[in-house]
């Protein structure tokens, strides 16, 4: 009974950020309108793939990005620096205000240094990116931002404001380090002709990264929520002695429907720290297997001049 009625509480209390779709409650693909979608964008991506490869006049898309090396390789890494990039960004303002209970403006102000770190990142960037070879400072960048993640991963309920500012500062350190050179190097061996073009599909590729790693990592974050809710309350028993005076104390009590309905409250906070920090794992491996599409990149002899820059 008090295992029901802590599920119970659970599914009313979990969080659901697609409830709009029917998309978590029924399970994604079990929702029509999820199908209608998927359906629409299969074979709205089915024309684009076909009329870019077979027209025979002006394509939508120039075949000659994608028969470059260079900004094929720079498009997949721009992607997942999206993914990382602005998927912590919609992470982190929620686990402030919702699980440490920062005000608006002081979790705002706690994020704040990641702007500064990329800041300084760029400004450093542009005095060196004509000295040293750009895959290093892009590798340097993806190291720093892997490393930023796995502070990230060290998280808990219990820390302060000093762990979240210098994991934000390292990881936009990091991504200062990226931006510019990539752009740089991709763009260095295509033809003036299409830099316009290839500045545009840079910029949409990196949205289209941000996109799906918000969905993806959001979706992540409501099931592991709920699994490792399961999970915790599984030893929250009458038979458990744990679970019973003097280790645990009020508010919680298994024995009453408050009691019940404070640890139910509890063990959901629990769970969503985990669930945050999963998220951050996974992040941090992404950028870390990011890093071998670097040896796809080759340096030409415009590769240390400033190009275009989608960083906007």
């Amino acid at each position: 009974m008090i295992f029901s009625a802590l599920a119970r509480l659970a599914l009313r209390s979990a969080p659901c950020r697609f409830c709009s779709t029917g998309a978590e409650l029924k399970d994604w693909f079990h929702s029509t309108e999820i199908w209608v979608e998927a359906t629409v964008a299969g074979l709205a991506l089915y024309l684009f793939v076909v009329h870019t490869l077979t027209t025979s006049g002006r394509p939508f898309l120039n075949r000659d990005l994608l028969r470059d090396p260079n900004f094929v390789a720079g498009l997949v890494l721009m992607f997942f620096v999206g993914v990382i990039m602005f998927a912590t960004l919609a992470l982190m303002p929620t686990m402030l205000q919702q699980l440490m209970h920062y005000p608006v403006a002081t979790a705002g102000l706690v994020i704040a240094p990641r702007g500064v770190g990329t800041m300084i990142g760029m400004f450093l960037v542009g005095r060196i990116i004509n000295l040293v070879d750009v895959r290093l400072i892009i590798l340097s960048g993806l190291a720093l931002t892997t490393f930023s993640l796995y502070q990230m991963s060290e998280f808990s309920l219990g820390m302060d404001m000093q762990p979240i500012v210098v994991s934000g500062l390292v990881q936009g350190f990091g991504l200062g380090f990226v931006f510019v050179p990539l752009s740089t190097i991709s763009f260095s061996t295509l033809p003036r002709s299409i830099l316009t073009q290839a500045t545009a599909l840079f910029s949409l590729v990196r949205n289209i990264g941000s996109s799906i790693g918000i969905a993806i990592l959001e979706a992540l974050f409501v099931e592991n929520t709920q699994t490792v809710h399961a999970h915790l309350i599984e030893h929250l028993r009458p038979d458990n002695p744990l679970a019973q005076a003097p280790y645990l104390l009020a508010p919680f009590r298994l024995s009453k429907t408050p009691g019940i309905a404070a640890l139910n409250v509890e063990v959901t906070r629990q769970a969503q720290m985990v669930a945050y920090i999963d998220d951050f794992k996974l992040m941090m491996v992404i950028a870390l297997l990011s890093a071998p599409l670097l040896l796809l990149l080759r340096k030409s002899q415009s590769a240390n001049s400033p190009g275009p820059v989608a960083t906007e």
